[in-house]
């Protein structure tokens, strides 16, 4: 069976300066739920899913104990993953900051990408 993976890349240092500021154990599990996405096909929702309402954001979920917290990311040319930020999710609903911040990153990456 052909083993499967995908590329993922970080956009500047927005994913790195959340990322750098949480703990060991917070950081190993999104290493680990980082890695579900680089190399299963199909993830599963509970992982990682489709931001409804935007145009092409992705979140990977990871929770630690009571704690939630989510990496914004977009796709580029198939099976590139670009890790745009990071927040820890303290309420029901997402952030509309957070959200509008990842789809800013995205429009600037693509658009330094065109240039």
């Amino acid at each position: 069976m052909e083993e499967f993976k995908r590329t993922i890349r970080v956009y500047k240092n927005y994913f790195w300066d959340f990322y750098n500021a949480q703990p060991k154990k917070v950081q190993d599990k999104l290493d680990w739920t980082i890695g579900l996405v680089r190399t299963l096909k199909v993830v599963p929702r509970i992982y990682f899913d489709h931001m409804t309402g935007t145009d092409g954001i992705w979140e990977i979920r990871t929770q630690v104990g009571s704690n939630i917290f989510r990496v914004f990311c977009c796709f580029d040319e198939g099976n590139l993953v670009i890790l745009l930020s990071g927040f820890q999710k303290k309420t029901q609903k997402t952030p509309q900051k957070e959200i509008d911040r990842a789809e800013r990153l995205k429009k600037e990456y693509f658009d330094e990408k065109t240039k």
